[in-house]
């Protein structure tokens, strides 16, 4: 009569003693030994091992209690690599722990996760700098904010504590990094699409961009559903420090395309570049000697910095000053252009005087 196959149906009980039964007991096992072995039962109470000795072997105790977590990715018949911690429990068979699993285990199922284009589940936490941090199996990741559906872009910290499918964009163990898309599960957004989508966006020219957000260090923005980064310092000629005074968020854009990152399927892009740079013609526009009036807008150990037009600032440093000015920020002045360098973008001037100093001349 043929030998019934067991089943992850069958009673766990039975399940485990016939299997020992019919083995013929525990095998030599050696405590410490590490070792191939396949799984051939699977529940919330109970993990059973073929580890190709005589008898079979049980997950310990205290990682049954964690194995919950872990059942979605795990089957019936799956090689896993585990290490003996007893040979022989009280109950007369082997008993095995699963750690190198469960601490590179779950790295491998985000990476095939990642590979399938595979949804996982996720916890969130609070919102951050990064964007919405998120928590599998234990690894700390997050959600950056341009990676959200439009109803959360508002308010992100309303996934807090939420459970939510997501699609991983980034998984790297080595610098414990998993950067997960909510926005690419509820849209079904696919890796393949993505690719063309970015393929098709070509460098150095000019498209529309949804803005998405605005951050310290530049703006959030989508082009043909790619992801795009205006930095700070490409936002204007100007000197920008709050990006919420030039876009807002859900407004449409122009932008110029200055770098396609290949590696993370990401855009530069710059605002500034589609305006004619002040500095062009700098030095027929400010010529020597000529009187220009400009604005005070900040001062430095070193000087004054005056502002004679939006992306052109002089500086009249401290040396040229006789001490008895009385300068603030917001003051209109008048100053002459004492030396430009169009190449370093810089330029030295001179509060007006009766009589012109000897360095001037």
């Amino acid at each position: 009569m043929p030998k019934k196959t067991k089943t992850q149906t069958q009673p766990e009980s039975i399940n485990i003693m016939e299997s020992l039964l019919q083995t013929g007991g525990p095998a030599l096992l050696k405590k410490g030994n590490e070792l191939d072995a396949k799984i051939i039962s699977l529940s919330r109470k109970a993990v059973l091992f073929d580890v190709g000795a005589k008898a079979y072997a049980v997950l310990g105790d205290k990682e049954v209690k964690e194995i919950s977590t872990y059942l979605p990715y795990l089957n019936v018949g799956d090689p896993v690599h585990v290490r003996v911690i007893s040979e022989e429990s009280k109950e007369g068979f082997p008993v095995v722990s699963m750690s190198k699993f469960f601490e590179k285990g779950k790295w491998e199922i985000v990476k095939d996760k990642k590979e399938k284009e595979e949804e996982i589940e996720v916890v969130c936490g609070e919102y951050g700098k990064g964007g919405v941090f998120i928590d599998f199996m234990g690894i700390r990741g997050v959600i950056p904010k341009i990676q959200l559906t439009e109803d959360f872009l508002d308010e992100p910290s309303k996934l807090d504590g939420q459970k939510i499918k997501v699609k991983v964009l980034e998984v790297d163990q080595t610098k414990n990094r998993l950067v997960v898309s909510q926005k690419a599960s509820a849209l079904k957004i696919s890796q393949k699409e993505l690719h063309e989508r970015f393929e098709a966006i070509k460098d150095n020219e000019e498209y529309e961009a949804k803005v998405l957000g605005v951050s310290e260090f530049g703006i959030f923005c989508e082009v043909n559903g790619v992801e795009g980064l205006i930095h700070i310092s490409e936002i204007s000629w100007e000197k920008v420090t709050d990006a919420t005074s030039y876009v807002r968020q859900g407004e449409t854009i122009k932008v110029l395309v200055v770098e396609k990152n290949e590696g993370d399927l990401k855009l530069n892009l710059s605002l500034k570049r589609l305006m004619k740079d002040p500095w062009d013609e700098i030095e027929e526009k400010y010529p020597k000697d000529k009187e220009i009036q400009g604005e005070i807008i900040r001062k430095e150990r070193y000087g004054y910095f005056v502002r004679l037009e939006p992306g052109v600032e002089g500086l009249i440093h401290v040396s040229k000053l006789s001490g008895e000015e009385t300068l603030e920020i917001g003051d209109k002045v008048k100053v002459f252009v004492e030396r430009i360098s169009k190449k370093d973008r810089k330029m030295s001037l001179l509060l007006p005087q009766t009589e012109k100093p000897i360095l001037y001349r």
